[in-house]
């Protein structure tokens, strides 16, 4: 293997093989009686338990819910997260008048309210999409914000000696320049998003990987339970892996 292919597969390889020690060593613990199986099941049986998701518990339909709901709430995070972003930037005395109100909103602990958002939207995925986008919305927001704030002025003044256009401006100088913050706000709105959907999937039962988790945490299905939460863990990785592929695409043009 050449030192290009290690770079390229290195990373992926060290994953595999921290996650291979991980599960030995809970395999130890849990068969040894260091740690009760009553808790945590040894990976063994967590491990046979996932084909009984696929035949026994509709996997395949609550993994496309949660996935749905997340790239739904993330999606609309970003449609509305950005112009206002760019809003702020536009107008800094908003800017300034506002960057503190989002900040307190992105720490206050938005979940808390579903009750509220039950009764006013019923009790449906819409309702989750909606909370979704709540607490998305802000990181993107911001990031927005901050991210054209930090674009270095001489870019603009250059721009200006050539006689660039305000739309020329924006798509050639503000968004290549702003685009990895963005995108960190992005990363992060996604976990918010992700985290909302599964705990409200958890608390009102209404489908989704957070519902399996729950359900089969009633029924003190352990094994399975540790199963439907890998598959948690496998959606968030998959969406990463497209805001990833998403970001390589946009600089690259």
């Amino acid at each position: 293997m050449n030192f290009t292919q290690f770079h390229k597969w290195g990373p992926t390889a060290a994953s595999i093989l921290l996650l291979a020690v991980l599960g030995l060593i809970l395999q130890v613990a849990t068969t040894t009686g260091a740690l009760s199986p009553f808790v945590v099941p040894p990976p063994s049986e967590i491990f046979r338990a996932i084909p009984e998701l696929f035949t026994d518990e509709s996997l395949i339909s609550y993994f496309g819910v949660t996935l749905g709901v997340t790239l739904a709430g993330t999606l609309i995070s970003i449609a509305i997260g950005m112009p206002i972003g760019w809003l702020l930037f536009r107008n800094p005395v908003f800017g300034k008048a506002y960057e503190s109100w989002l900040g307190a909103i992105f720490s206050a602990p938005i979940i808390l309210l579903y009750p509220l958002f039950l009764v006013v939207l019923g009790r449906g995925i819409p309702t989750i999409i909606v909370m979704s986008v709540v607490v998305g919305v802000v990181p993107i927001i911001l990031s927005t914000y901050t991210a054209l704030q930090g674009v270095p002025p001489v870019y603009m003044r250059v721009a200006r000696s050539i006689n660039m256009q305000a739309r020329d401006m924006f798509w050639k100088v503000y968004a290549p320049a702003a685009l990895p913050a963005i995108f960190t706000g992005i990363r992060l709105a996604l976990i918010y998003v992700m985290i909302n959907a599964v705990a409200m999937e958890f608390l009102i039962s209404i489908g989704g990987l957070g519902y399996l988790v729950g359900d089969l945490y009633d029924r003190y299905e352990l094994p399975s339970m540790y199963a439907a939460v890998i598959f948690v863990i496998i959606a968030s990785v998959i969406f990463f892996t497209l805001i990833d592929r998403t970001e390589k695409w946009l600089r690259f043009r």
